[in-house]
């Protein structure tokens, strides 16, 4: 199994480490034709509005598009959850426009409010371990989006069908139990297209 991670900017290395700690394939993502390889795709931290604007200048906004349309799985962490939703408080155009929530950008403050926490997650067995780094909330969800944990009486993970976002960085803890569900979530959609 391949899982790629959209190699425009953001902690890229840190996720491939994370998929391969939990069994799969890890593969950078530079270019469109390379979604056809893959079985998952993980967008990122970064800055969503500067991910947005090379997503469209490499042509991955159709192509990333296409990918979800067929049922494969996506995971945006922190600016990748504001790149694949629906509406972005503050007037901020929708990037992939995939997943019907609003997201309200930089919600925990600047950089200096940067904290770690344990979380308990829907569907995980443990406390996960959570960076939170200028991180996004969640402010609504529509009608067929979960949420899998909250923080402060706020949502910070959710899914809606194939499509799975935390407001933290999985990626920056030894805890990979986010990226094993997302991996699960690979092996149910491939299972399920044989």
């Amino acid at each position: 199994m391949k899982v790629g991670v959209l190699a425009l900017q953001g902690a890229v290395a840190e996720h491939i480490r994370s998929i391969e700690s939990v069994g799969a394939e890890g593969v950078a993502v530079k270019h469109p034709e390379q979604l056809q390889d893959i079985d998952g795709l993980i967008i990122p931290g970064g800055e969503s509005t500067t991910i947005g604007k090379l997503m469209r200048k490499y042509g991955f906004i159709e192509a990333v598009q296409q990918f979800s349309s067929e049922g494969k799985p996506l995971f945006g962490t922190c600016a990748g959850l504001i790149v694949m939703a629906k509406k972005i408080e503050g007037g901020e155009e929708p990037h992939l426009g995939l997943m019907d929530i609003s997201v309200s950008r930089n919600a925990f403050g600047r950089q200096r409010e940067s904290f770690e926490t344990d979380l308990d997650v829907k569907g995980l067995q443990e406390p996960l371990r959570a960076v939170f780094i200028r991180a996004p909330l969640i402010t609504e969800v529509g009608e067929g989006v979960e949420a899998l944990s909250t923080y402060n009486d706020e949502i910070v993970t959710a899914r809606q069908k194939h499509l799975l976002v935390s407001s933290f960085h999985p990626e920056l803890t030894d805890d990979v139990s986010l990226h094993k569900y997302f991996v699960e979530m690979i092996q149910e959609h491939n299972a399920a297209a044989r």
